[in-house]
């Protein structure tokens, strides 16, 4: 990062990571993010572009059929390497990171992580992004393939319920024939169905 772009402050560079790995997983404003380190927006845009570019981190766009408004709504980030974000959150032991308020975004970063890594690996181009509607409804990972979208709802609870798979379920209904059957990802072992095209995945089975 002090090669590509002269990072002068490294006290400053700190407290930027350590921000926003606090909002791992959550909506992202650059701006409100600048205003609470009392930097540049454009310090922080470069800053991030940086860690995008080197793979440090993942940034998470809105799934719009209009491409265009993917470029131009809230996205969100997360860290690829899981103990780089406990690090940089404070966490030191693994009963602490799961029991604590990070405990979910923790979880959804670390899903995505090996999502990205698995289609990275095989040569593709991941097409990754989170659905939001305005009235509060969201799935939290949106792979698209081959012109189709799979919804993917991540859980820390490792008994999955069918509930869980009510906001897959809305995916479905508003994309019909483009969505593909959708997952319910928790840290438990039992995989099984949720109703119909949603199943409840464990985590080692990624």
């Amino acid at each position: 990062m002090r090669t590509i772009r002269q990072v002068g402050d490294l006290s400053q560079f700190q407290s930027f990571l350590r921000a926003l790995a606090a909002r791992t997983a959550q909506l992202l404003s650059l701006t409100d993010l600048a205003r609470d380190l009392g930097l540049a927006v454009n310090t922080v845009k470069a800053w991030l572009s940086v860690l995008e570019a080197t793979y440090q981190v993942v940034v998470l766009r809105p799934y719009f059929a209009n491409v265009g408004k993917r470029l131009i709504k809230t996205p969100k980030v997360y860290f690829t390497d899981v103990g780089t974000l406990c690090y940089l959150s404070g966490l030191k032991d693994p009963a602490h990171a799961a029991s604590g308020p990070m405990g979910g975004p923790i979880m959804e970063t670390a899903v995505l992580s090996e999502i990205v890594k698995t289609l990275t690996h095989r040569g593709i181009d991941p097409q990754v992004y989170f659905w939001r509607t305005s009235t509060g409804a969201e799935v939290d990972i949106v792979v698209e393939t081959a012109g189709k979208l799979v919804p993917i709802e991540v859980k820390l609870s490792a008994t999955p319920r069918p509930a869980f798979a009510a906001p897959i379920k809305r995916f479905q209904d508003d994309f019909a024939d483009k969505a593909l059957p959708g997952y319910v990802i928790h840290p438990g072992d039992i995989r099984l169905p949720l109703g119909a095209n949603v199943t409840a995945l464990p985590f080692a089975e990624l």
